[in-house]
Protein backbone atom coordinates (compact mmCIF):
# COMPACT_ATOMS: atom_id res chain seq x y z
CA UNK A 1 0.00 0.00 0.00
CA UNK A 2 2.85 2.58 0.51
CA UNK A 3 4.74 1.74 -2.36
CA UNK A 4 1.36 2.87 -4.36
CA UNK A 5 1.21 6.00 -2.40
CA UNK A 6 4.45 7.02 -2.87
CA UNK A 7 3.96 6.80 -6.69
CA UNK A 8 1.26 8.91 -6.65
CA UNK A 9 2.82 11.43 -4.56
CA UNK A 10 5.67 11.35 -7.41
CA UNK A 11 3.38 11.13 -10.44
CA UNK A 12 0.84 13.96 -8.72
CA UNK A 13 3.68 16.63 -7.86
CA UNK A 14 4.46 16.58 -11.40
CA UNK A 15 7.66 14.80 -11.31
CA UNK A 16 9.88 12.93 -14.19
CA UNK A 17 12.14 10.10 -14.04
CA UNK A 18 15.85 9.95 -15.26
CA UNK A 19 16.55 6.45 -15.05
CA UNK A 20 18.87 5.84 -18.35
CA UNK A 21 22.38 5.70 -16.93
CA UNK A 22 20.73 2.41 -14.83
CA UNK A 23 19.03 1.04 -18.23
CA UNK A 24 22.09 1.40 -20.05
CA UNK A 25 24.90 0.27 -17.99
CA UNK A 26 22.77 -2.68 -17.10
CA UNK A 27 23.36 -2.06 -13.09
CA UNK A 28 22.23 -4.63 -10.50
CA UNK A 29 24.36 -3.52 -7.18
CA UNK A 30 26.11 -0.34 -6.54
CA UNK A 31 26.14 2.17 -3.42
CA UNK A 32 23.74 4.44 -4.49
CA UNK A 33 24.52 8.10 -3.58
CA UNK A 34 21.50 9.99 -2.08
CA UNK A 35 21.71 13.99 -2.59
CA UNK A 36 21.35 16.61 -1.54
CA UNK A 37 18.90 15.76 1.29
CA UNK A 38 17.72 18.69 3.20
CA UNK A 39 13.88 17.83 3.70
CA UNK A 40 11.73 15.18 5.16
CA UNK A 41 10.36 15.07 1.30
CA UNK A 42 13.53 14.12 -0.18
CA UNK A 43 13.06 10.38 0.77
CA UNK A 44 9.14 10.13 -0.63
CA UNK A 45 10.37 11.29 -3.70
CA UNK A 46 13.40 9.36 -3.74
CA UNK A 47 11.48 5.69 -2.60
CA UNK A 48 9.27 6.66 -5.48
CA UNK A 49 11.65 7.07 -7.73
CA UNK A 50 13.26 4.11 -7.07
CA UNK A 51 9.91 2.08 -7.10
CA UNK A 52 9.02 3.50 -10.49
CA UNK A 53 13.25 2.83 -11.56
CA UNK A 54 12.49 -1.47 -10.38
CA UNK A 55 15.67 -0.59 -8.79
CA UNK A 56 16.39 -2.96 -5.74
CA UNK A 57 17.51 -0.42 -3.25
CA UNK A 58 18.02 -0.78 0.17
CA UNK A 59 18.93 1.44 3.33
CA UNK A 60 20.63 0.42 6.52
CA UNK A 61 19.34 1.12 9.87
CA UNK A 62 20.59 -0.20 13.47
CA UNK A 63 18.25 -3.73 13.74
CA UNK A 64 16.69 -2.09 17.08
CA UNK A 65 14.49 0.22 14.29
CA UNK A 66 13.29 -2.75 12.80
CA UNK A 67 11.07 -4.47 15.59
CA UNK A 68 7.74 -4.60 15.60
CA UNK A 69 5.80 -2.33 14.22
CA UNK A 70 8.54 -0.72 12.38
CA UNK A 71 9.12 -3.89 10.97
CA UNK A 72 5.73 -3.59 8.74
CA UNK A 73 6.40 -0.64 7.52
CA UNK A 74 9.97 0.27 6.69
CA UNK A 75 11.00 -2.85 5.90
CA UNK A 76 8.98 -3.24 2.75
CA UNK A 77 10.28 -0.18 1.83
CA UNK A 78 13.74 -1.78 1.88
CA UNK A 79 15.41 -1.50 5.38
CA UNK A 80 17.79 -3.14 6.36
CA UNK A 81 18.86 -4.09 10.15
CA UNK A 82 22.40 -3.82 11.13
CA UNK A 83 23.69 -5.98 13.66
CA UNK A 84 27.30 -4.92 14.70
CA UNK A 85 27.64 -6.80 17.58
CA UNK A 86 30.89 -9.22 17.78
CA UNK A 87 29.98 -12.51 16.47
CA UNK A 88 33.02 -14.36 17.84
CA UNK A 89 32.47 -13.91 21.54
CA UNK A 90 35.10 -10.60 21.33
CA UNK A 91 34.09 -7.16 22.78
CA UNK A 92 34.76 -5.57 19.34
CA UNK A 93 32.15 -4.61 17.24
CA UNK A 94 32.05 -4.94 13.40
CA UNK A 95 32.59 -1.55 11.86
CA UNK A 96 29.57 -0.34 9.90
CA UNK A 97 31.48 -0.29 6.75
CA UNK A 98 32.38 -4.11 7.41
CA UNK A 99 28.46 -4.83 8.11
CA UNK A 100 27.78 -2.86 4.62
CA UNK A 101 30.25 -4.70 2.97
CA UNK A 102 28.52 -8.06 4.16
CA UNK A 103 25.48 -7.34 2.88
CA UNK A 104 27.01 -7.35 -0.57
CA UNK A 105 28.59 -10.74 -0.56
CA UNK A 106 25.04 -11.99 0.61
CA UNK A 107 22.65 -10.50 -2.80
CA UNK A 108 22.97 -10.52 -5.88
CA UNK A 109 20.98 -7.89 -6.93
CA UNK A 110 21.28 -4.65 -4.47
CA UNK A 111 21.60 -0.82 -4.22
CA UNK A 112 22.66 -0.02 -0.92
CA UNK A 113 21.06 4.23 -0.73
CA UNK A 114 23.19 6.46 1.70
CA UNK A 115 22.55 9.56 2.25
CA UNK A 116 26.74 11.37 1.88
CA UNK A 117 25.72 14.77 3.93
CA UNK A 118 24.79 11.93 7.15
CA UNK A 119 22.33 14.70 8.04
CA UNK A 120 19.47 17.36 6.41
CA UNK A 121 21.34 20.48 8.56
CA UNK A 122 24.28 22.30 6.45
CA UNK A 123 27.11 20.34 6.39
CA UNK A 124 30.34 21.06 4.71
CA UNK A 125 32.27 17.58 5.46
CA UNK A 126 30.32 14.90 3.74
CA UNK A 127 30.41 11.03 5.22
CA UNK A 128 32.87 8.55 3.17
CA UNK A 129 32.06 5.52 4.73
CA UNK A 130 30.32 4.73 1.27
CA UNK A 131 33.63 5.28 -0.62
CA UNK A 132 34.77 2.20 1.56
CA UNK A 133 32.12 0.42 1.03
CA UNK A 134 32.15 0.76 -2.79
CA UNK A 135 35.92 -0.18 -2.35
CA UNK A 136 35.60 -3.10 -0.45
CA UNK A 137 32.31 -4.68 -1.99
CA UNK A 138 33.69 -4.33 -5.56
CA UNK A 139 30.55 -2.47 -7.08
CA UNK A 140 30.07 0.94 -8.87
CA UNK A 141 29.25 4.31 -7.05
CA UNK A 142 26.02 5.75 -8.58
CA UNK A 143 25.22 9.30 -8.06
CA UNK A 144 21.21 9.72 -7.48
CA UNK A 145 19.41 12.93 -7.16
CA UNK A 146 16.47 14.99 -6.95
CA UNK A 147 16.59 18.16 -8.23
CA UNK A 148 13.59 20.30 -7.05
CA UNK A 149 14.14 23.30 -9.81
CA UNK A 150 13.21 21.06 -12.71
CA UNK A 151 11.42 18.17 -10.89
CA UNK A 152 13.42 15.24 -11.67
CA UNK A 153 14.94 12.26 -9.86
CA UNK A 154 17.24 10.27 -10.85
CA UNK A 155 20.27 8.41 -11.34
CA UNK A 156 23.26 10.57 -13.42
CA UNK A 157 26.50 9.48 -12.88
CA UNK A 158 28.19 6.12 -12.55
CA UNK A 159 31.94 5.89 -10.88
CA UNK A 160 34.16 3.37 -10.55
CA UNK A 161 36.19 3.66 -7.48
CA UNK A 162 39.42 4.11 -8.35
CA UNK A 163 41.06 4.11 -4.77
CA UNK A 164 42.06 7.59 -5.58
CA UNK A 165 39.24 9.17 -2.64
CA UNK A 166 40.30 12.24 -3.44
CA UNK A 167 39.97 12.65 -7.15
CA UNK A 168 36.78 10.16 -7.21
CA UNK A 169 35.38 12.78 -4.00
CA UNK A 170 35.92 15.55 -6.51
CA UNK A 171 33.91 14.31 -9.28
CA UNK A 172 31.48 13.25 -6.80
CA UNK A 173 31.29 17.03 -5.68
CA UNK A 174 31.25 18.39 -9.11
CA UNK A 175 27.96 16.36 -9.97
CA UNK A 176 25.78 17.75 -7.50
CA UNK A 177 26.67 21.65 -7.72
CA UNK A 178 24.31 21.93 -9.97
CA UNK A 179 21.15 20.07 -8.57
CA UNK A 180 18.81 21.89 -6.95
CA UNK A 181 17.51 20.87 -3.35
CA UNK A 182 14.43 21.27 -1.70
CA UNK A 183 16.03 23.94 0.86
CA UNK A 184 19.07 25.54 -0.74
CA UNK A 185 19.97 27.25 2.74
CA UNK A 186 20.48 23.29 3.77
CA UNK A 187 23.03 21.92 1.56
CA UNK A 188 26.98 22.48 1.22
CA UNK A 189 29.38 20.38 -0.66
CA UNK A 190 32.37 19.01 0.87
CA UNK A 191 35.11 21.93 1.54
CA UNK A 192 37.65 19.28 0.88
CA UNK A 193 36.79 18.81 -2.56
CA UNK A 194 36.00 21.43 -4.19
Amino acid sequence: MLRIIFRLIFFFKGWKLDDALLKENNITRCVMLAAPHTSNWDGVFLIAAFLKMGAPIRFTLKKEWLRFPLNYLIGPLGAIGIDRSPKDGSSDRISMVDAMTNLYKEEKEMFIVIAIEGSRSPRDEWKTGFYHVAMNAKVPIVCGYLDYKNKIAGVGKLIQPSGDIEADMREISAFYRDITPKIPANFMLDKKYQ
